[in-house]
């Protein structure tokens, strides 16, 4: 209880003053790329539902072409495949390495988010949701979270619920850092990049 509701949030800060520093050797070329590509922004600030089902600002280095419809599964969840025609070329590189995740850091610096966590919840999608999964919503969203470190973005909703209920009822210090070990494993791996295949698989259109 102490680590869930107390030393959990100090490791966040603390690992992201570290890591910060460290990864604007990344993030800035990256922010120049996208910006050469075709001279958007930089970011998508995806609106998200956190702690207490707190609305917040998720950022992200944007991956899709400006005004990119939104497509979602027939679950709700967000559809994507391995030729998505909405991806840019450079987008198709930051979410092979999730590369467009790290502007989060910003996110567990203000308490927003923390490194492992449920995923943050889109906006629309509460009808959905069964009662029990509302508890995802008594800890802070993270980068990533079980359900990430296990099916990334292969899972159904039906999946999502039942890892992010997992996490929630479970948490500690030792699964946390299993699910950093797990999850850096997946992306070095290339594993479960997407949902689908191709963007003509089943979604609810």
């Amino acid at each position: 209880m102490m680590y869930r509701y107390g030393i959990k949030r100090v490791f966040d800060v603390v690992a992201s003053l570290i890591a910060l520093p460290f990864l604007l050797f990344i993030m800035i070329p990256v922010a120049i790329l996208i910006k050469l590509e075709d001279r958007g922004p930089v970011f998508y600030n995806a609106p998200r539902l956190g702690k207490n089902m707190k609305e917040f600002k998720m950022y992200k280095f944007r991956s899709m072409k400006v005004n990119a419809p939104d497509i979602r599964n027939k679950d709700g969840s967000t559809f994507n495949s391995n030729n998505d025609p909405r991806v840019t070329k450079i987008g198709k590189i930051l979410r092979k390495t999730s590369i467009d995740e790290l502007p989060q850091v910003i996110n567990v610096l203000k308490g927003d988010m923390s490194f492992v966590g449920p995923r943050p919840s889109p906006l629309g999608n509460k009808d959905r949701y069964p009662k029990e999964y509302f508890r995802k919503f008594e800890v802070r969203p993270g980068i990533t979270g079980y359900n990430q470190a296990v099916l990334r973005n292969k899972s159904t909703m039906e999946q999502r619920i039942t890892n992010d209920l997992f996490y929630v009822e479970n948490i500690s210090l030792h699964l946390d850092i299993k699910i950093l070990y797990m999850t850096i494993v997946s992306v070095i791996r290339l594993k479960n990049i997407n949902r689908y295949e191709n963007e003509k698989e089943k979604v609810g259109l």
